[in-house]
């Protein structure tokens, strides 16, 4: 464990938090803070459900977005975010803000390139993302290795962050709240995701466009609860997160105490854990979207980053912060389960959180199985498919049994070996992008303020 931790503070050293921050602040500069100007038509796009007539792709743009959704918002902004408070202290949550804001521009440039330069394998299936995007960049086989060298680190993170971190977190859930075992929770979720994995992409797109809408919903919605019963704490719970933002957080309670650079780290690392803007795993999903323009695609997938990190993490920290248990000792989904069962009567808080991370680590399999299979495939063609289902299945057991420390580290780890090829090449085709950003906006910028969603019906 020992090796992995220091393995862990290595990958996610300063060069690499820069590269996230600084290629998100570079991306919002040059497109001129589109994920702020284009909000709205993208969220109408996104949420309306609308598709383009006679265009190319496999899932329609919701169910491509609902299926990054369903990767994202997983563990990550249930265990995730109470981990960032516990390790980093308050002012974390404001770093996943600042991470959240800029990644907005930083998904955006990658959804773009990933519909762009895609391409149709040998059963008409769409394959796209940072291991095409980053062999386009250029005739030197150097461009071509680099996009291997990602599709290898995203095939092994598929088993981290999309799988054993998952199974986790329920088995961890589901046993402290029901006794059930873990090893039972590990097979029943194996089971359930087979059952839908087989299906590929189509069946994954039309699951997650039903489950995860549903399951957003009803967490947010008792989270608000809480925070409206609790509205006069909300101010001292946001004075936290700003305070301590630049300030050392200090030792109480079970908590040992903060430097502000490990509430940058933390922030960052579990903010990109749970939106993953920079680490070129959602991409692979806009690529399979039905559109004729990269850059419609693109606002759409924006959106994902806004709805998980500034909506659905920032209630969990409120919760977790109103509470007053963010400093007990507690970790991970235990901590977040522990601020709902004291802010709602009856025991529901507990089910509530349990029943999300259910369906919240449910969701984010299906999709990180589509990633790994995409990546796999770009290194092996398609006959690797099905021994990568198989074999995703397994790990989903082993993860539900495996040391919770051991998982969380490897996910980071592999989120970060994922980051690194990525980000270089969003700077090598940022010019790529910023072309189409203004090819498209100049078109269009009549119906930006109406709300309406260019192209659609």
């Amino acid at each position: 464990m020992e090796m992995l931790n220091a393995i862990d503070s290595f990958v996610w050293g300063l060069p690499l938090i820069t590269l996230l921050l600084g290629v998100g602040v570079y991306l919002t500069i040059a497109l001129r803070g589109i994920q702020f100007r284009w909000l709205f038509p993208a969220l109408s796009m996104a949420l309306l459900k609308r598709h383009e007539k006679d265009a190319e792709g496999d899932i329609s743009h919701f169910q491509a977005l609902m299926t990054a959704l369903a990767a994202t918002v997983g563990t990550g902004n249930i265990a995730g975010v109470a981990t960032a408070i516990a390790i980093g202290g308050p002012g974390a949550v404001f770093w996943m803000w600042v991470t959240g804001l800029v990644g907005m521009a930083t998904k955006y440039a990658e959804a773009l390139l990933a519909v762009k330069y895609r391409y149709k394998d040998e059963r008409g299936q769409m394959v796209g993302g940072p291991m095409v995007y980053i062999a386009a960049i250029g005739d030197n086989p150097f461009w071509k290795y680099f996009a291997m060298l990602f599709a290898v680190f995203a095939s092994i993170a598929a088993f981290g962050i999309g799988n054993m971190t998952q199974s986790n977190s329920v088995a961890d859930a589901l046993s402290s709240t029901f006794g059930t075992p873990r090893l039972a929770v590990g097979i029943t979720l194996s089971i359930m995701t087979a059952v839908v994995i087989l299906g590929g992409v189509k069946w994954i797109g039309r699951v997650a466009s039903v489950i995860v809408p549903l399951m957003i919903f009803f967490y947010c919605s008792a989270a608000l609860l809480i925070i409206f019963i609790n509205i006069d704490k909300v101010p001292a719970a946001f004075g936290l997160i700003f305070h301590h933002a630049i300030n050392p957080t200090a030792a109480s309670g079970g908590f040992a105490g903060a430097a502000v650079w490990v509430a940058v780290r933390m922030g960052v690392a579990r903010g990109i854990f749970s939106n993953e803007s920079g680490l070129g795993s959602s991409p692979i999903a806009a690529a399979a979207a039905r559109t004729k323009d990269p850059a419609t695609q693109a606002l759409v997938s924006m959106t994902q980053t806004f709805i998980d990190t500034l909506i659905v993490c920032t209630l969990t920290a409120l919760v977790i912060l109103i509470s007053g248990v963010w400093d007990s000792g507690l970790n991970g989904a235990p901590l977040t389960t522990e601020a709902f069962s004291r802010l709602l009567p009856g025991g529901a808080g507990g089910i509530i959180v349990s029943l999300g991370l259910v369906f919240f680590a449910y969701s984010t399999m299906l999709g990180w199985s589509y990633y790994g299979e995409k990546a796999l495939e770009s290194l092996a063609g398609v006959r690797a498919i099905t021994p990568y289902r198989i074999t995703f299945c397994i790990f989903i057991v082993i993860g539900a049994v495996t040391e919770l420390d051991v998982v969380w580290t490897f996910s980071d780890i592999t989120n970060g070996l994922m980051a690194f090829p990525n980000l270089v090449a969003l700077i090598m085709l940022a010019p790529v992008v910023i072309s189409e950003t203004k090819r498209y906006t100049a078109a269009h910028k009549s119906k930006r303020n109406d709300f309406t969603a260019p192209h659609l019906d």
